[in-house]
């Protein structure tokens, strides 16, 4: 019943593409935390708070702030890997250290600094990004929108997939007879400030009446307006285990 009315519900159109949300990088209250100085280095000897921007991902914060993934992951055991979205406050554990003064404010990827990472292996079938390994068993072109937690686009069950659960960065449409319920898909070409760079990681977790064939729906966190500007664009999955 519940899969009849989500398809009869949820019609998403095709025009969607890019607005940008202004990114608010981190803060770290100084004086509460009591930084110490040397050598033109900056240390904080408590936890501090970083506000998550687009992009973000736990290897980077791990990388940028010098801090073990699993102890920041740890830090954070409300917040899922593939969940991290603009505004996010996210948690650094332990001591923080940044080479220099200058580094108070954090790397944005895509600078010089750092860039988002993306590299296939066909022949070991296998995909790296954002530092992290994924073994894969096929790949599928397909033509992608985006839709927003509007109710407009959701119906009267409200901003929630299939399953019920709320929607959340990482939760996709699509149609179960080319991809089943449940499968996991590194999502990667596409092109929007609300989503990470190169590559996320998305779960089929919904479905849609527009959504047939080779076709997918990315939620994106975000006003309606914002959303919509994602168009239509190509991308590729890498179905992955």
């Amino acid at each position: 019943m519940l899969q009849q009315m989500k398809s009869w519900t949820k019609n998403r159109g095709l025009n969607h593409k890019i607005a940008g949300k202004t990114a608010k990088w981190f803060t770290i209250t100084a004086v509460a935390l009591g930084l110490t100085f040397a050598g033109g280095g900056l240390q904080a000897h408590a936890s501090a708070v970083h506000v998550a921007k687009n992009g973000d991902t736990f290897y980077f914060l791990s990388k940028q702030y010098g801090v073990n993934m699993d102890k920041l992951m740890k830090a954070n055991p409300t917040i899922k890997a593939t969940n991290i979205y603009q505004g996010l406050k996210i948690t650094i554990p332990g001591s923080v250290s940044m080479n220099s003064t200058a580094s108070a404010a954090p790397i944005a990827p895509g600078t010089s600094g750092f860039t988002p990472s993306l590299s296939v292996s066909s022949e070991k079938n296998v995909v790296e990004a954002w530092g992290k390994t994924f073994n894969y068993s096929k790949t599928l072109s397909v033509k992608a929108t985006a839709y927003s937690a509007a109710a407009s686009e959701n119906g009267k069950w409200g901003a929630v997939d299939y399953f019920g659960n709320s929607l959340e960065l990482g939760t996709i449409a699509v149609d179960p007879k080319i991809i089943p319920l449940g499968t996991k898909v590194l999502v990667t070409g596409h092109e929007h400030p609300g989503l990470p760079k190169k590559a996320f990681v998305a779960e089929a977790r919904d479905i849609g009446g527009a959504i047939k064939g080779n076709r997918i729906d990315i939620f994106i966190p975000g006003s309606q307006s914002a959303v919509k500007q994602f168009g239509i664009q190509d991308i590729k999955l890498f179905i992955i285990e």
